[in-house]
């Protein structure tokens, strides 16, 4: 796990570490020192906490004129024991959705186990950021983790999109397609 960094080939246009909105701003990461684990697995120092000890993240991209945030994801996303969105939602998104941010894409693909707790919360995000036309689209992410989602009836609240070459986009012609996907969604409801 140790290996698998956070994506960087955006970090030419956009770092969290120098966003002054973004709830990482001036967070320093050394690439040598290993200090965060998933259970007994390093993980890559790119990246970073928010509370949880099982999931961690990055924050890609944020564009605060067009309303979206790309965040990364990596671990086991954990609500039952660790109530991991309720620290995703104090510690990252309230921040955001406090900037502006109604449009959440999540790139899931490294999210390899869910453990379903309470819902409220995402419902109660969902609520906050419809009122202004926005989502949340989890990317990518693997199949038996999906499931796990559907079995706790969170996809109530969520998307799920399959974009395999997302990488070979630039931020904003991914966040096109993403929302693009949902306009179409919202057309056929």
């Amino acid at each position: 796990m140790h290996e698998l960094e956070p994506y960087y080939n955006w970090r030419h246009l956009y770092t969290a570490e120098e966003d002054e909105w973004s709830p990482f701003h001036g967070r320093e990461h050394s690439e040598f020192e290993f200090s965060n684990v998933i259970y007994n697995y390093y993980i890559h120092p790119q990246w970073d906490e928010f509370g949880s000890r099982t999931l961690y993240i990055k924050q890609l991209y944020a564009d605060y004129e067009l309303n979206y945030v790309i965040l990364e994801l990596i671990g086991e996303w954990n609500d039952a024991v660790e109530n991991d969105v309720m620290q995703l939602r104090r510690e990252v998104v309230d921040p955001m959705i406090a900037k502006g941010i109604c449009k959440f894409i999540l790139i899931t693909e490294n999210v390899l186990n869910y453990h379903s707790g309470d819902v409220e919360y995402y419902e109660e995000w969902q609520e906050e950021i419809s009122e202004n036309g926005g989502w949340i689209v989890l990317v990518n992410m693997p199949e038996h983790t999906q499931h796990d989602f559907h079995q706790a009836r969170i996809d109530r609240y969520l998307y799920f999109q399959e974009h395999p070459a997302w990488r070979s986009f630039q931020p904003e012609h991914f966040f096109e397609l993403v929302d693009n996907q949902m306009l179409r969604l919202e057309e056929s409801a």
